[in-house]
């Protein structure tokens, strides 16, 4: 039901903008052309998920995960993430959480605000600003070398800048296949000890391949991931949209 209305607020923006939006256009007829700074091996991960002027030209990101339905603006980040028990949000200053009853979340507010958004979102999160790529050792599964970047932050980028990432991708088809990373936002320093999901499953959402569900993986001595960890994490309820929800969507509800 929350997706459906969700859909009905998008569907009324979108038709409010659109005069506004044909003006634009009429007098911008120069668009400035973004030069992107991101490896040409990535750059062709990219387009195989449907292309990162497609992901730019996305507005409003859906989806569910169990009984969490999670939405981000992709321009500003801000993020809710509604549930029957609790619902908590980035209003693009504070983190915030609102409960049934109190107690009912578990968890730190600021570090599970955006985290699904990140693994759901992959791998155009991976093409934001004030990111350092830099080759890495090719990951080794059942036989198949998957070549890879590391992914780093500058030091003002985000929360956690000194968090890192691994991409892993298929070298003939180009398809994302693995996620390494580490996770810095309690400690607040680096770590070389990187965690593993398995990208095997995906959706096509608007004309971007987006994932259907993720596999954490255990790994031997070397880091060579063996088996799953644990049962699948699904995604359901996929939403891309092109038009804005108002700010007000991302506010803490007012009792």
């Amino acid at each position: 039901m929350k997706k459906i209305l969700l859909l009905l607020v998008i569907t009324v923006v979108a038709v409010s903008c659109k005069n506004e939006t044909k003006k634009t256009v009429e007098n911008n007829t120069v668009k400035e052309i973004k030069k992107e700074s991101f490896p040409e091996e990535l750059g062709k991960v990219f387009e195989k998920h449907g292309g990162i002027d497609t992901w730019r030209n996305a507005k409003v990101l859906s989806f569910n995960k169990g009984e969490e339905t999670i939405t981000s603006d992709l321009q500003s980040r801000k993020i809710v993430i509604s549930s029957p028990k609790y619902s908590l949000g980035f209003d693009g200053k504070t983190v915030w959480l609102d409960e049934a009853e109190e107690g009912t979340f578990k968890g730190n507010p600021s570090f599970y605000s955006n985290l699904y958004f990140y693994f759901y979102a992959m791998p155009f999160v991976l093409s934001d600003d004030g990111i350092i790529y830099e080759k890495t050792a090719d990951l080794v599964f059942e036989g198949v070398n998957y070549p890879g970047f590391k992914i780093s932050f500058k030091a003002d980028k985000g929360s956690s800048p000194d968090d890192n990432y691994k991409l892993y991708y298929n070298p003939e088809t180009y398809q994302m296949e693995w996620l390494a990373y580490t996770a810095t936002f309690n400690s607040k320093k680096p770590s070389d000890n990187f965690n593993i999901i398995r990208y095997n499953n995906w959706n096509t959402v608007n004309g971007l391949v987006l994932p259907k569900a993720i596999t954490w993986y255990k790994k031997d001595e070397n880091s060579v991931p063996t088996e799953p960890a644990r049962p699948a994490t699904e995604f359901t309820l996929p939403l891309i949209s092109k038009a804005k929800l108002a700010d007000s969507f991302y506010e803490k509800p007012v009792k």
